[in-house]
């Protein structure tokens, strides 16, 4: 039998590695010999970067429980987790503020100013009042440059660049994010949750601001770290806000594994967070024209902030044009940013579909000055797009092709692209067509049914010929995409096919999601049905 002191050291270097499974394993064994408060806190460690957020919350727990009888100092930073955690992954602020307010106390008599710190980051997360969350992150930013904490520096920068921005101070807050996360993975920081922090605090803050771009950026430079460790957006929350970034650059088929990930880790989390996984799946679905998987993932969820643009979105796109209108007067009193922004674009788009080009004129406006008071281009060039479309001003049309193009928005530069062709079809039929052919080839490579349909039905009803040919990419599938799609039309479930495949059951649903949307498929038996015809 192998030695505890040799499992537990083993497990050590196992979590340091990023072998998550191998630190499981040994953390695990050494649970099932002797709960000690070190091997609990290892096996909750390796269950959450693996993805189980159950056991990780009820080893930590039970590790809390016993640190805080041995080791108060230990116990304040797994109270300091967990607060974090309930925020991020739970969405449950009042527990949340109970695990800050503990770590605050048990901090208190040790008259150590890192823990103190630590605990006063747990805080200014649970904080509502910006103000007093700026004042506790300030004074955690101090004290880890006196005590020269690396980790503790980049991860107060982090939280008093996002509090920055919830007091409206967009470029201060967004810089200080940027220096967090490049220290972060520059290796400033000795411990990889620091990259955690940093990357989802900075990720959540981007999608609120709509700064799509700067996500794709760092994402791009994550590319090393997830390689070798993983995704670091492993909380519900920043998961479903990397799904997002990814619909809204393109990447649909990363969006779908994400997307799907962000959900499982929500199952146990109050309605908010799961809301907010269900939103941005619902939009994807709306964006491949699916309307009916749009409603039906919205529903229950209706009250919900971040659902109801995406609500209003899919009513628009039933044609229910009337209901579309109604909801949006109902909720605009009560919605403000992007979410109001979003809303006046469908009350724009469902004047436009009824003939109503005033309303639609004045629904650009309001956008217009929301956008300038927001200073945002995401919906400065929504509010162009509508006003170009309203009036046939090719000028504003153009401007907002520009703006979509910043921001990497390839659904909406197509869609813009498409707007402008109606616009110059009249006087300028060449270029207008030239305009539509680049739409069509986005919406196609993209998987946007729904609009590629109608802007080949533009083309042909322009006497120009515009078969549609279906996602460029679709069926393209990773050997390993291949085997799963072998199984899965065996009819065998995912914890079968991960023990076929040696591979885990998270994995398995990743590849699940992403050969559906490659192969353009709504459920397992339409990809069983795929195979049986496919072997014909």
């Amino acid at each position: 039998m192998v030695e505890a002191s040799a499992l537990l050291a083993a497990g050590g270097t196992a979590l340091a590695g990023g072998e998550w499974v191998l630190a499981r394993d040994a953390f695990g064994e050494l649970v099932e010999r002797d709960a000690t408060a070190e091997s609990l806190f290892g096996l909750g460690t390796a269950y959450w970067w693996l993805g189980d957020v159950r056991e990780a919350f009820s080893c930590w727990e039970r590790a809390y429980a016993v640190f805080s009888r041995t080791d108060p100092a230990q116990a304040v930073q797994v109270a300091v987790g967990l607060c974090l955690l309930y925020v991020a992954n739970v969405g449950n602020r009042v527990v949340a503020r109970g695990w800050a307010a503990r770590a605050v106390r048990l901090a208190e008599p040790l008259g150590e100013p890192v823990l103190t710190a630590w605990a006063l980051l747990a805080k200014a997360d649970t904080e509502d009042d910006p103000a007093k969350a700026a004042l506790a992150a300030e004074e955690a930013h101090r004290i880890a440059l006196v005590a020269g904490d690396h980790d503790l520096e980049l991860c107060a920068l982090s939280m008093r660049g996002s509090v920055l921005i919830d007091l409206g101070q967009v470029e201060a807050g967004t810089a200080l994010l940027d220096e967090a996360l490049t220290g972060a993975l520059g290796g400033e920081g000795a411990s990889l949750d620091t990259v955690v922090f940093t990357s989802c605090l900075l990720m959540q803050c981007c999608v609120r601001g709509a700064d799509f771009s700067r996500v794709v950026h760092w994402t791009r430079s994550l590319d090393d770290f997830i390689a070798r460790y993983g995704c670091p957006y492993l909380h519900a929350a920043c998961r479903a806000s990397y799904g997002a970034v990814l619909v809204s650059t393109g990447d649909w088929a990363r969006a779908e594994v994400e997307l799907a990930a962000a959900a499982d880790l929500a199952k146990e989390s109050l309605p908010a967070v799961r809301a907010e996984a269900a939103a941005y799946l619902a939009d994807l679905r709306l964006a491949q024209g699916r309307v009916g998987e749009a409603q039906r993932l919205l529903e229950g969820f209706e009250d919900h902030l971040v659902v109801r643009p995406v609500l209003a979105a899919a009513y628009l796109a039933a044609g229910e044009f009337s209901t579309a209108v109604s909801y949006v007067q109902r909720q605009l009193s009560s919605s403000a940013g992007l979410e109001e922004a979003r809303l006046r674009e469908v009350a724009g788009e469902a004047c436009l579909a009824v003939g109503d080009a005033d309303g639609a004129v004045a629904e650009g406006r309001r956008l217009t000055e929301l956008g300038d008071s927001a200073d945002s281009g995401l919906i400065t060039a929504r509010a162009e797009r509508l006003l170009g479309r309203a009036t046939g001003a090719t000028s504003l049309l153009t401007s907002a092709h520009a703006r979509f193009s910043q921001l990497e928005m390839p659904l909406e530069v197509a869609r813009t692209r498409m707007a402008l062709a109606i616009a110059l079809a009249a006087e300028h039929p060449e270029p207008a067509v030239s305009e539509a052919r680049l739409a069509l080839a986005v919406f196609e490579d993209l998987g946007a049914s729904g609009d590629a349909d109608r802007s080949a039905k533009w083309l042909r009803s322009a006497g120009v010929a515009a078969a549609r040919v279906g996602p460029k990419g679709a069926g393209v599938l990773t050997k390993r995409e291949q085997a799963v799609l072998q199984l899965l039309a065996e009819g065998l479930p995912n914890p079968e096919i991960a023990e076929r495949l040696y591979i885990s059951r998270r994995t398995v649903e990743h590849h699940v999601a992403s050969l559906l949307s490659k192969l353009g498929l709504r459920n397992r038996t339409e990809a069983a049905a795929f195979v049986l015809h496919d072997q014909k």
